[in-house]
């Protein structure tokens, strides 16, 4: 069931009516039976490993939440008995069966995350050293299907058992509510990734009907589909026809296309994330932000502190900084400041950690060699800016009003950009060789005049389209600049009753009239559906 479908317009459409219209104390119950109805439509098979999830991340928070409890009241009736070396040996004692239980929790879920994902892509790495030793393939491949938003389920189950783990969460006690909490259908098709104790505070809470919330996540979901109906699927076709066609399509519409491609890209899962966010909004649920103005970023690292800002969050947290803080790195820290001197051994352990951390976010989105490369690279442009950045210091030194005037704010913006359309190359492509000779073509074999001179109009889309999508484009920018000054739903609300439902049917009429459909009214699934 798409988020832009009929089918899901009139599902939540339906909760809607119903969560307001039972008993308080059942809204959380109508919640976990919508989640399943939701997940059911997508195949019953993925409940399956849903229900794994579940049910193994339940029973550890559990037995450590038990396990804690337990060691605090021996802990404290020992007071003044146990030596501190006594004590001291007993929590270890604890810590270690908790990490155990822990790790059982995680090699469970993130094995069926891996096998689910990352069986063929290993398959098809021995397949191609096989062949180019034997000239055939060794391995049959699987048929796996891949459990609609697996990915993004079991990283916030596993966040929320890690939380249990350090003591920073509180292990929910009903399987039901922390079903709810897995399977909140809004989040399960691209996020955000929601941490347990924040998210608990509105999930479970019974919710009155408060019309500025259910006006402000009405606007949201249609400020949402506008972006993903009428600018990125729009823009879609042209992407596609440039991408599928690369002997046709080259030089100056490969910029065309990466350009257009980060217009559909953050049209899309903006557009996606605002109606998740609307939803929960209506229902009384509060969501984390997931963007915060991406596209005015001024570096690449400035760039992913505001993209998908809770999965980067949830890598910094669960793998960046326990990897910097464990032992082996602590070690190889000493070890290579002792052999290599200060500044190896200072950045070594550091340059190890990230490109560890950027090798998982580039294979979480997606099991193939272009979004490995894609990560390392993100992760490589980062590393330089931050080796070069006794150099930036010295220019801005030398030209210290520079870093404040409009024009050099608008190079940094334009020159991250550009930069992250270029990695996102890869992301069309989805072949590393081609991409990079694709890149080259836009040096090599520049025919920029035949694109202008009528070539835009053999990307399958009209003068009418690209209309549409500049003005939609025009848009979205001037939302963000005046967001730049606080909520734009806000400042709506204050005014009278006429420009507030104005403004929701401007939304809605342009979603009819400028949207982008297909056969039955459905339009495009998501780009991040498939992460």
């Amino acid at each position: 069931m798409l988020f832009t479908s009929l089918e899901f317009i009139l599902f939540i459409l339906g909760v809607f009516v119903l969560y307001y219209i039972v008993p308080k104390r059942f809204q959380w119950k109508l919640l976990l039976i919508a989640n399943v109805f939701f997940y059911a439509c997508a195949g019953i098979g993925g409940m399956v490993f849903m229900g794994v999830t579940i049910v193994t991340s339940y029973a550890a928070t559990v037995c450590m939440d038990r396990l804690q409890k337990k060691a605090d009241n021996c802990i404290q009736s020992q007071k003044g008995i146990w030596t501190k070396e006594e004590r001291k040996a007993y929590k270890k004692q604890v810590k270690k069966r908790k990490r155990n239980i822990l790790l059982d929790c995680l090699f469970i879920n993130i094995g069926i995350l891996a096998i689910l994902k990352y069986t063929n892509f290993a398959i098809a790495n021995i397949n191609g050293i096989a062949a180019a030793f034997t000239g055939n393939g060794v391995l049959a491949y699987t048929d796996f299907v891949l459990p609609l938003g697996i990915s993004f389920y079991t990283f916030q189950t596993m966040g929320y058992v890690i939380d249990v783990y350090r003591g920073k969460a509180e292990a929910e006690r009903n399987i039901f509510k922390m079903a709810l909490f897995v399977s909140f259908f809004p989040q399960l098709i691209q996020g955000p990734i929601s941490r347990f104790g924040e998210l608990k505070e509105t999930l479970y809470k019974e919710h009155n009907f408060v019309f500025k919330n259910v006006l402000f996540g009405v606007e949201r979901i249609l400020w949402g589909y506008f972006k993903k109906l009428v600018i990125a699927d729009r823009i879609l076709v042209a992407v596609n026809t440039i991408i599928g066609q690369p002997s046709e399509y080259y030089g100056f519409y490969v910029f065309l296309g990466m350009i257009f491609y980060a217009v559909e890209l953050y049209a899309d899962f903006t557009g996606g994330i605002d109606i998740t966010i609307g939803i929960a909004q209506v229902l009384g649920i509060n969501l984390t932000e997931n963007f915060e103005r991406p596209y005015f970023s001024k570096s690449i690292a400035e760039y992913w502190r505001r993209w998908h800002i809770t999965m980067g969050a949830w890598f910094r947290d669960y793998i960046y900084y326990p990897m910097s803080a464990s032992v082996p790195v602590m070690k190889l820290s000493t070890f290579t400041r002792k052999h290599f001197g200060e500044a190896v051994g200072r950045r070594l352990p550091v340059y190890l950690v990230m490109f560890t951390v950027w090798f998982a976010t580039g294979i979480w989105h997606g099991a193939s060699w272009n979004f490995i490369v894609w990560g390392l690279l993100n992760c490589t442009v980062i590393l330089i800016s931050q080796e070069c950045r006794p150099l930036y210091e010295k220019f801005h030194a030398k030209f210290p009003k520079l870093k404040d005037k409009c024009g050099y704010k608008c190079f940094q913006i334009i020159r991250t950009i550009l930069l992250m359309s270029v990695l996102r190359l890869l992301d069309c492509y989805r072949n590393v060789p081609m991409t990079f000779c694709m890149f080259s073509t836009m040096f090599t074999r520049f025919n920029i005049g035949s694109v202008l001179g009528g070539g835009l109009l053999t990307l399958g889309i009209t003068v009418y389209d690209y209309a549409v999508v500049g003005l939609g484009v025009m848009l979205l920018f001037m939302v963000s600049m005046l967001q730049r000054k606080g909520s734009v739903r806000e400042r709506l609300y204050e005014k009278s009753v006429v420009v507030q439902y104005f403004a929701v049917l401007f939304l809605l009429v342009a979603i009819i009239i400028f949207g982008a459909y297909g056969i039955g009214y459905d339009a495009n699934q998501f780009i991040y559906n498939q992460f």
